[in-house]
């Protein structure tokens, strides 16, 4: 049997950790529940301390991110399987079971996620992650019941189980050798997207993601930062532009990044026309920590028999919105 290890990664999440450590406490009986505080000035680690004892703390002396916080922690954790859970997740009753039995099963599903609900509407797929996430053919992330802001009805369309090309951070589970043999996040991308970027190098060395609509959970989203925070406007444009850098191929890459600088530009004109000023500034920000840091970025790149189909083969910018295509089976025709 293989040995599961929670592990939540928390900053100045007291409230948080309030609401949503007691559904993972409940349901997820028998194993190792670890929270890792990224130095909170709250009362997170007391708070813990004090009403589950039975919970672990690993406390982090800086505040570096997702990335850094997770790679300073896991080290500590002794399991075969870690899922990466946010703060503000909530679970649900048989949520690990369906994740268990499938990487029991398949040990070629070195990273899982389940189907990721809207906590405030749970009849919504959740935008980070929903039911497992794809790149289309400019390197833009997209989500099976989730494409930019659209969000679908959970009706049942996406209970199976299937390899997707990324798993949201949000709720991910994955074997404790393949984060080690990968050396974890970049800790280049601080937060956000980290995660696309871990699946692709998995997978460009012959690893395969999964999503099991057996298992679900509930996500705020938004807790750290907001959709409507520029900074996550930042993050998502600059993090992006490293993923295509490290992960494809030169002759691949080099035209894609033109491209993507194109209409990255486009975007930002759009936030100009609805006068948030403050995202179209963000995204030329994003590209001038992008070029700052190529090199850095450039020297990652190990991998010289890259994955040759990452992308489904649309421009999810076009149809959606051009044809105004929201759903995922009306863009995907298996």
């Amino acid at each position: 049997m293989l040995k599961f290890a929670i592990v939540i990664l928390n900053w100045n999440g007291e409230a948080l950790l309030e609401r949503y450590l007691p559904s993972v406490v409940k349901y997820s009986p028998g194993r190792d529940i670890y929270v890792v505080d990224n130095a909170s000035t709250d009362g997170s680690v007391s708070f813990v301390q004090q009403h589950y004892p039975q919970v672990k703390i690993i406390e982090n002396p800086t505040n570096g991110g997702f990335a850094k916080g997770y790679n300073d922690a896991l080290p500590q954790v002794e399991a075969d399987v870690y899922c990466l859970l946010n703060s503000d997740v909530e679970v649900t009753e048989g949520w690990l079971e369906p994740v268990e039995a499938l990487m029991e099963k398949n040990r070629e599903a070195a990273i899982v996620q389940p189907k990721i609900l809207d906590l405030m509407n749970k009849d919504l797929f959740e935008y980070a992650g929903a039911a497992g996430g794809y790149l289309d053919m400019l390197g833009y992330p997209f989500c099976r019941g989730r494409i930019f802001q659209a969000l679908e009805e959970d009706r049942g369309q996406y209970n199976d189980t299937r390899e997707i090309f990324w798993a949201t951070g949000a709720c991910m589970f994955i074997r404790s050798e393949v984060y080690k043999e990968l050396g974890g996040f970049d800790e280049l991308y601080f937060a956000h997207q980290e995660e696309i970027d871990l699946c692709w190098r998995a997978q460009n060395e012959g690893l395969k993601v999964f999503y099991t609509g057996a298992s679900e959970v509930y996500h705020l989203g938004g807790s750290t930062l907001s959709n409507m925070n520029p900074k996550k406007t930042f993050l998502n444009f600059r993090n992006s532009l490293y993923s295509i850098t490290k992960n494809l191929p030169r002759r691949r890459a080099f035209p894609l990044i033109f491209c993507r600088l194109l209409l990255d530009f486009v975007a930002a004109l759009r936030f100009v026309f609805q006068l948030k000023l403050r995202h179209a500034w963000a995204i030329l920000r994003a590209h001038l920590s992008y070029y700052r840091h190529f090199r850095a970025v450039y020297r990652k790149r190990k991998k010289k028999d890259y994955l040759k189909n990452y992308h489904v083969t649309t421009s999810i910018v076009w149809s959606h919105f051009v044809h105004q295509v929201d759903n995922f089976n009306e863009l995907i025709k298996d």
